[in-house]
């Protein structure tokens, strides 16, 4: 478990974007504890950076690289004029 100060906390409040484990925030001159600080499960932001469309892509059984290789092909076949 980590202690950190108030003073901390007001010149880095980013440390609480990433934590993995509790956080006890301390009063250095009164030597007490004021909070405890605990992690949350994250959730997936592709959902809330989909908006409106999120309901219009459809999930895919296939792995990411033959999502790649089938769109590197079809690429190549477009600028190419080849055919598979």
């Amino acid at each position: 478990m980590l202690s950190v100060g108030i003073g901390e906390i007001q010149k880095n409040t980013s440390m609480f974007t990433n934590i993995t484990e509790a956080i006890q925030i301390v009063d250095k001159r009164k030597k007490e504890i004021l909070a405890m600080v605990y992690p949350v499960r994250k959730h997936s932001i592709i959902d809330s950076m989909a908006g409106k469309y999120k309901d219009q892509i459809k999930p895919s059984s296939l792995s990411f690289e033959k999502i790649k290789e089938q769109a590197m092909t079809q690429a190549m076949e477009e600028k190419y004029g080849l055919s598979a």
